[in-house]
């Protein structure tokens, strides 16, 4: 599994409830998203960003969903290039799930 840590800029003045509309607006596409573990939203008001935690199977999903088009969909609704990393992520403790998710190991 992979975890895929994206951060950008929100502009100047935007208020959290139009955060927090905008991350209603786009959680459709991301359910549909059949290689996607979990989305985890952020949203800092301190630095003025937003952002997420996602949890893939592979880092070419993650890859794939975030290709140049969805980095300029970022630029143009939020005027701000993302910064995405990537972490390998053996182990996952859901406690909502009451599961220890464990990565399969790559042959």
């Amino acid at each position: 599994m992979i975890t895929e840590y994206v951060l950008f800029n929100l502009p100047a003045g935007i208020s959290r409830e139009a955060v927090v509309q905008g991350m209603h607006e786009v959680a459709p596409r991301w359910r549909k998203e059949p290689e996607l573990i979990r989305k985890t939203f952020v949203y800092d008001p301190v630095t003025n960003q937003a952002g997420a935690f996602y949890l893939w199977h592979n880092r070419a999903a993650a890859e794939r969903a975030h290709d140049a088009a969805w980095r300029q969909r970022i630029q143009d609704s939020y005027g701000s290039d993302p910064v995405v990393q990537y972490f390998d992520t053996p182990l996952v403790v859901d406690n909502a799930l009451g599961q220890t998710i464990e990565a399969k190991a790559e042959a």
